[in-house]
């Protein structure tokens, strides 16, 4: 019989039998519900079998796979919930958007309100499916019958995706007689999903979750509003365009509209980054212009943008990194494994950045520093500053929106501004983008061609990077006075040609070779686009290459 190795212990079991038996027989090791196993490396759902020997782990809704899983079972389950509520012809569509803290906001299209009752019955009917137990069943059919099916459900972001998807065949889960499609691993049955509360937001509902750190919690957070209504405008816009999702992007390339819809997006940021300017311009008080955000945001592209506006005001913007006031390495503060924590708060001068802060505003005359990265230390090359009647100090760095950065600067004196790439578009209907899928990509693209990082190095890196925003970024963001939305709706067409050699770059062995097989699956959904039609001053350019600024 295979030998099973878990967690360095051996055991004997036969052929064919389930991973979810042997989760079983672990189970009480585990503080939380196993909901997927990795054998010999490879990611699989607990109804698959065992073949031979095997080494294997468990991963819980602690783990970022485990989460994604439990994410879309239990949006599987609310989806099933609805259509048990009422019947299918009173739906015309429940479209699932973006991710809000810890809840995923969507909006609800029928003959009947989205309303209290509502949710509340929707809720009931979720419970009740879990207590059943009902196992989420997956078949395989070809593609020509899931589109012919979807046509027939009447979801017709499904039926438009797969006319473009080249695999002859395509998964699909149900739930009793409840059919849908999911690119994603699913949790064995409604059992498993007991964790979760539906409530309304806006015009529409979040279906909260337990966050990764406390998988059976779920916390009402309140919502953070700027950010909310960034999202929804620009949700909104692409549907304004008729561009919700994959597909609809996909029929805009074979038409030929790839140039236009470029052109109309890059035409409303610069919009939007006018508008930006003029609102920092109107308060003379306002003389330091702070801008933070997420790792692959776009600030650098983003600060020269805003700046070309403030000149086009009659306004002479001075760009200021606040990494060149970080401190010489060697005094860096150590994080929880020994390390230099380069995105820590004290990484950074402050006290010398105030002094030259309030020194720039009471006209003074100051050096400014020029951080040495390869050697690790601050230097001084005799770059001098002063700022005039219409100067205005532009200044970029992750801490930015935090007040410890500049604590000794007057308020009044400050306007914040919080950029991230929230990406706009979903795969279909029901399978929303993660926005940092997004700037995932970015980051991986920009490394590869600046750095020589691999895909495989920057993946990574990227949990670190990620605690890193939940603790320096994210926090602050409301605190913005304004936000500003730097995803494309077309960028990750364009990002495919990039990151696909990368990603197939990334050995099987790999612990990171489930996440780049995932992310292949999901660009497989894309139609390329030319990198060449980006225009030289886009956000773009700073990852792709080839912007006209200094980037």
């Amino acid at each position: 019989m295979p030998v099973v190795t878990v967690c360095g212990e051996q055991r004997e079991y036969p052929k064919e039998t389930l991973f979810l038996d042997i989760a079983s027989d672990y189970q009480e090791k585990f503080e939380d519900d196993i909901l997927l196993v990795r054998a010999n490396g490879k990611l699989r759902e607990l109804h698959k079998t065992l073949h031979g020997d095997a080494e294997i782990s468990f991963l819980t809704a602690r783990d970022p796979a485990g989460q994604k899983t439990y994410e879309r079972s239990a949006v599987f389950l609310m989806l099933k919930a609805f259509y048990d509520v009422l019947p299918n012809e009173k739906i015309r569509k429940i479209q699932m958007d973006f991710a809000l803290g810890n809840g995923i906001y969507g909006e609800f299209f029928g003959e009947v309100p989205l309303d209290e009752d509502l949710l509340q019955q929707v809720k009931q009917q979720m419970q009740v499916l879990c207590g059943k137990k009902i196992p989420l069943k997956k078949r395989s059919v070809n593609t020509d019958e899931a589109v012919e099916l979807f046509g027939k459900y009447g979801m017709h972001d499904k039926e438009q995706l797969f006319r473009y998807r080249r695999a002859s065949r395509v998964n699909i889960y149900s739930i009793e007689t409840f059919e849908d499609y999911f690119y994603g691993y699913m949790v064995p049955d409604t059992g498993y999903i007991r964790y979760f509360d539906l409530v309304r937001c806006g015009e529409g509902f979040l279906l909260l979750l337990p966050a990764l750190r406390s998988p059976k919690t779920v916390e009402r957070p309140p919502v953070s509003k700027k950010l909310f209504t960034v999202l929804r405008d620009s949700y909104r816009w692409s549907d304004s365009i008729e561009i919700p999702n994959v597909a609809a992007l996909n029929k805009a390339i074979c038409d030929g509209k790839c140039l236009e819809l470029i052109l109309m997006q890059e035409a409303l940021q610069e919009k939007t980054i006018g508008e930006i300017a003029e609102k920092a311009a109107m308060d003379p008080k306002k003389r330091i212009v702070m801008i933070a955000g997420p790792s692959s945001s776009g600030k650098t592209t983003f600060s020269h943008r805003l700046s070309v506006q403030f000149r086009a005001l009659g306004l002479t913007p001075h760009p200021v990194a606040v990494d060149n006031y970080f401190k010489n390495r060697s005094d860096y503060p150590k994080d929880e494994n020994g390390q230099p924590d380069m995105e820590a708060l004290e990484c950074v001068d402050m006290e010398t950045l105030n002094r030259d802060l309030n020194a720039l505003l009471a006209g003074e005359t100051i050096e400014l520093p020029r951080f040495n990265f390869a050697a690790g230390k601050r230097e001084y090359h005799g770059d001098r500053l002063t700022l005039g009647k219409n100067d205005i100090l532009v200044l970029e760095g992750i801490h930015c929106l935090n007040d410890r950065l500049t604590d000794s600067i007057p308020k009044e004196s400050k306007f914040k501004i919080y950029i991230s790439a929230l990406t706009q578009l979903n795969v279909d209907e029901h399978n929303r983008i993660p926005t940092t899928d997004g700037r995932l990509l970015r980051r991986m693209v920009r490394d590869a061609r600046t750095r020589g990082t691999s895909a495989l190095e920057t993946m990574e890196r990227w949990p670190s990077v990620r605690r890193g925003e939940d603790r320096n970024i994210f926090p602050y963001q409301e605190s913005a006075d304004v936000m500003f939305n730097s995803a494309l709706l077309y960028e990750l067409a364009v990002l495919k040609i990039y990151a696909e050699p990368l990603l197939f770059g990334i050995p099987r062995d790999s612990e990171q070779y489930d996440e780049a097989k995932r992310i292949l699956k999901f660009l497989d959904y894309f139609l390329p686009i030319d990198g060449e039609m980006v225009p030289k001053n886009s956000i773009l350019r700073e990852f792709i290459g080839g912007s006209c600024l200094k980037v």
